[in-house]
C-alpha cells in the first residue's frame, strides 16, 4: 500500500501538468480511495490480484487493457506481473518506460561494511523519471492533499466528533509489516499514555485488523483515546487523517496515507532509513526519529533479521524522544 500511495502525488502532478492527457491508473481495487477526488483526467481501474495469478489470467488482463488503445505505458513497480504486461505492450509496438529502483545503490546503503550513507533519489523522483522517459516532464510541487478543500469531512467519518473540542488531535499508527520497522509495543504504549494524559489532546489509534487486540486495550486503558483500527474503511482513514494535527507512525503505509491527507508525520525508523527514498511526501527529516548506529540501515524494507540480534536501532529510542518530536506540533498558533 505504501508504494502505491507514493505514486499518487506524481500521477496527480502528471494530470495537472498535462490536462489534455487521459490517464488510466491500474492497481488493486482496494486503493480506489486514493483517486476518489482525483483530477478529471485520471481514471482508476481496479483489479483483483487473485485474478492475475497465472500467465493465462495475465493474458486476459492484457487483452482487456489493450482494448483501451493506450499510447504510452508507465510501469511504476517493475514486478513480475508488470514485466509480463510491459513485454506484451512492447511486442504490440507501444512505448513503455519502467522505473529504475536503484537496487545497486540501495545495496551499498544497507551493506554491513563500507556503507555509502548518502541520500538516494526518492521514490517520487524515480516515478517522475518514468514519465520523463515517456517525454512528460512534471511540475511536482503542486500536490498538497487528496482531500479537496470544502469537503464536509465530519459528515463522512462518523467515528470522529464533528466538533473538535480538544485543541490538538494526534494520530498514532504503531505497527508495521516487519519487526525491523516496528517500535516495541511496550515502549509505544508509554508514548500513548503520555500523549493521552495531556488535557488538550485526543489520540486516534490506526492500524490493521491484526493490530486491533493491542490497540483496543490501549483505547480502554487511556483517556481521550479512540480506536480507529478495525472500525473505519481506508477511505475513512484518509478522511479522518486530514483532520489530525500530527500523525505518529512507523516507516509504514500509514506514514504515506497521512502524507496524502496533507498531515505532518513524526516517523520512527529502525532497520530502514529515509536515505533509501521512502520518506513520506513533503515530510521533514527533522521529524524522523532515528539513531545513528554503524549498522544502520541494514535493510531497505525492514524484512531482514537484525545482525546484532537486539534491534538496538528501535529499542534504544526512548519514549521521551518520540513525545518530544510530537509535542512540537502541540503548540497553539
Amino acid at each position: 500500500m505504501g508504494d502505491v500511495a507514493m505514486t499518487v502525488p506524481v500521477v496527480y502532478a502528471l494530470a495537472q501538468s498535462y490536462p489534455e492527457l487521459e490517464i488510466t491508473v491500474v492497481s488493486r481495487d482496494l486503493f480506489a480511495p486514493f483517486y476518489e477526488y482525483a483530477p478529471h483526467n485520471i481514471h482508476f481501474m481496479g483489479i483483483d490480484l487473485r485474478a492475475c495469478d497465472s500467465i493465462g489470467k495475465l493474458g486476459n488482463l492484457y487483452a482487456e487493457l489493450r482494448q483501451e488503445n493506450f499510447d504510452r505505458i508507465a510501469d511504476l513497480h517493475d514486478v513480475l506481473r508488470t514485466k509480463y504486461l510491459c513485454l506484451r505492450f512492447r511486442l504490440a509496438g507501444k512505448k513503455v518506460a519502467v522505473i529504475d529502483k536503484g537496487r545497486a545503490a540501495k545495496r551499498c546503503l544497507t551493506r554491513a561494511r563500507n556503507k555509502c550513507l548518502c541520500p538516494l533519489p526518492t521514490s517520487f523522483e524515480r516515478y517522475a523519471q518514468v514519465f520523463q522517459h515517456l517525454g512528460l516532464a512534471l511540475k511536482m510541487d503542486s500536490f498538497v492533499s487528496i482531500i479537496p478543500q470544502g469537503l464536509d469531512v465530519p459528515a463522512l467519518v462518523p467515528l470522529m466528533p464533528a466538533v473538535k473540542k480538544e485543541p490538538f488531535w494526534i494520530g498514532v499508527a504503531p505497527f508495521a509489516k516487519h519487526a525491523g520497522k516496528t517500535y516495541p509495543p511496550e515502549l509505544m504504549e508509554q508514548v500513548v499514555a503520555a500523549l493521552s494524559a495531556r488535557l488538550d489532546t485526543r489520540v486516534f489509534l490506526y492500524g490493521g485488523k491484526e493490530d486491533v487486540p493491542v490497540l483496543q486495550k490501549w483505547s480502554e486503558r487511556y483517556p481521550n483515546t479512540v480506536l480507529c483500527a478495525g472500525n473505519q474503511t481506508l477511505r475513512q482513514d484518509l478522511l479522518s487523517m486530514s483532520r489530525l494535527d500530527v500523525m505518529l507512525s512507523m516507516d509504514s503505509a500509514n506514514m504515506h496515507l497521512a502524507s496524502l491527507a496533507g498531515t505532518p508525520v513524526v516517523s520512527v525508523w529502525g532497520a530502514t532509513h529515509p536515505f533509501a527514498g521512502f520518506l513520506g511526501w513533503k515530510q521533514s527529516m527533522d521529524d524522523a526519529v532515528q539513531l545513528d548506529l554503524p549498522c544502520r540501515p541494514c535493510s531497505v524494507f525492514g524484512n531482514k533479521p537484525c545482525r546484532r540480534g537486539d534491534y538496538a536501532c528501535l529499542h534504544n529510542i526512548t519514549p521521551e524522544m518520540i513525545v518530544g518530536k510530537v509535542e512540537k506540533y502541540l503548540v497553539k498558533q
